[in-house]
């Protein structure tokens, strides 16, 4: 049977209860402003606060109540260790007389007040300049948009104050969340290494920062074959780049088994598009439709596996505000290749 913690009128009740009986003769405990009754409430309020330690420590004890800093302490048993936050990179445009030198280390400005710092001396050659920059911050709040407006934060000869983003400033990462560290920790404990089963590869590709989901395929390019293909969910597209993907295949060959031959690669994303009739056709309910729709795809969307039109038209019927629906495309359960998934794609809106 779990204990249940007393609440503070519980507790002085009880407290008031015990000095009343105590005190032969004396019936003023139970007055408000009593002496014996200020007692029993501070008496109480102190016996509150260590239950409430007690409770609160009880938790610590358990790995899956753990809190921050003792989930860590638990995770590191296992040698598990929480991902750290990376920083967001790209390259900015700016516009100066040529000849003009941009120091390594000038701060760029964006209007949020997120900063980016150059890395390296650059010259202009032309009236344009294309530094790479990096931000000054780690996490994913320095992800910016390509064409997104940057301004010096100190004057520099030759050089205008304003500029922009010339690529997609992006590859930030905050660090890894307590649900997503506690999940990572499970897998450990219940699915301890074996010298190189599929749970394995999964565990390894797991730990570099930003990797979120893995699917491991063993034989599938032959005997001795693994292939890992993997996703990160906390990039504006999930699908990973060329450098992800080496440096996942980098992580996985430094604790691969020598036997193995592994291949690691991002999947080839299918956009599922869909046409459906709606009631009522309005924009909120629009929004609410691809909301859903998009978390449908973030939950069953595997490589290789088909998408049920069974679960589109759940996803569909359980939007806010939805009255009456009909998807008119795809009329069946969406199939993909090998290797090939589903990525969320344009939705088309009707009504009746």
């Amino acid at each position: 049977m779990p204990f249940a913690r007393p609440t503070l009128p519980e507790l002085i009740d009880r407290v008031t209860t015990d000095i009343s009986g105590r005190v032969t003769g004396v019936q003023s405990a139970v007055l408000r402003r009593s002496l014996l009754g200020i007692l029993a409430r501070s008496e109480a309020g102190a016996v509150h606060m260590l239950y409430g330690f007690l409770e609160w420590a009880a938790k610590q004890a358990i790995i899956d109540t753990a809190e921050k800093e003792y989930l860590e302490r638990w995770a590191a048993i296992w040698k598990v260790f929480r991902k750290s936050a990376d920083y967001s990179t790209g390259a900015a445009l700016l516009a100066g007389a040529i000849g003009s030198t941009l120091p390594a280390g000038t701060v760029l400005q964006r209007q949020d007040g997120a900063q980016y710092r150059v890395l390296a001396d650059a010259v202009f050659t032309d009236i344009t300049l294309q530094p790479t920059v990096v931000a000054v911050e780690a996490g994913a709040a320095g992800d910016a948009p390509a064409g997104t407006p940057l301004f010096l934060l100190s004057p520099v000869a030759g050089v205008q104050s304003t500029g922009s983003a010339a690529t997609d400033i992006d590859g930030g990462l905050d660090v890894e969340k307590d649900a997503q560290l506690l999940s990572r920790l499970l897998k450990r404990i219940r699915q301890p290494p074996h010298g190189g089963a599929a749970s394995d590869y999964e565990l390894w590709a797991l730990e570099v920062p930003g990797v979120t989901r893995v699917w491991v395929y063993p034989l599938q390019m032959g005997a001795g074959t693994v292939t890992v293909l993997f996703v990160c969910d906390g990039e504006a597209d999930i699908i990973p780049d060329a450098a992800k993907v080496a440096e996942v295949q980098a992580y996985i060959d430094a604790r691969r088994p020598v036997t193995a031959e592994v291949f690691v690669a991002a999947p080839v994303p299918d956009s599922l598009n869909l046409a459906v009739k709606l009631s009522p056709n309005t924009a909120a309910v629009q929004a609410a439709v691809r909301a859903e729709v998009a978390d449908l795809i973030a939950r069953d969307s595997k490589p290789g596996e088909p998408i049920a039109i069974s679960r589109l038209r759940e996803a569909v019927s359980v939007a806010a505000g939805e009255s009456d629906n009909e998807i008119t495309s795809p009329t069946a359960s969406v199939a993909h290749a090998t290797g090939h998934m589903a990525v969320p794609g344009t939705i088309t809106f009707s009504s009746f």
